[in-house]
């Protein structure tokens, strides 16, 4: 996979895993949502088996998405965020851009991602409600 950088202003965006701040991703995912208590080996695992995206202001890390694919028809969305104090300056927008367009992406005709509070910003991208739900299906294992 190629390394890239996106810039805007102060801000850039880097697929870079060795520029990424652990500290920086735990932090936040081990207190959100969905992510809430995360083991950090967990969240190492799964940066390293994702395409991951840093969002930075200067030299600190403000946002993360990670995005699981097979890079050919499938890609999940998963662990995007944007620290509080840098969000309502359009750099989800700007982020989310940057990671659908991404070039390593092209080929990949389904998305999908799982939100409890940002459909609005997603359906902006052309993420809708499934027409049929009750053909997906989910495991959830007891480790």
């Amino acid at each position: 996979m190629t390394r890239r950088n996106f810039s805007k202003g102060n801000y850039r965006i880097s697929t870079d895993k060795r520029k990424l701040q652990f500290k920086v991703i735990q932090e936040f995912l081990s207190n959100s949502y969905w992510a809430k208590g995360r083991d950090p080996e967990i969240t190492k695992a799964s940066i390293r088996n994702s395409c991951c995206f840093g969002l930075y202001h200067n030299d600190n890390q403000i946002g993360f998405a990670r995005v699981i694919t097979d890079y050919a028809t499938f890609a999940y969305l998963a662990d995007v965020f944007i620290i509080e104090e840098f969000r309502g300056r359009g750099l989800s927008k700007w982020f989310m851009k940057v990671v659908f367009e991404y070039g390593e992406f092209k080929a990949v005709k389904r998305w999908m991602l799982a939100t409890t509070d940002a459909h609005g910003l997603y359906r902006k991208f052309g993420f809708t409600k499934l027409p049929d739900p009750t053909k997906l299906m989910q495991m959830t294992k007891v480790i």
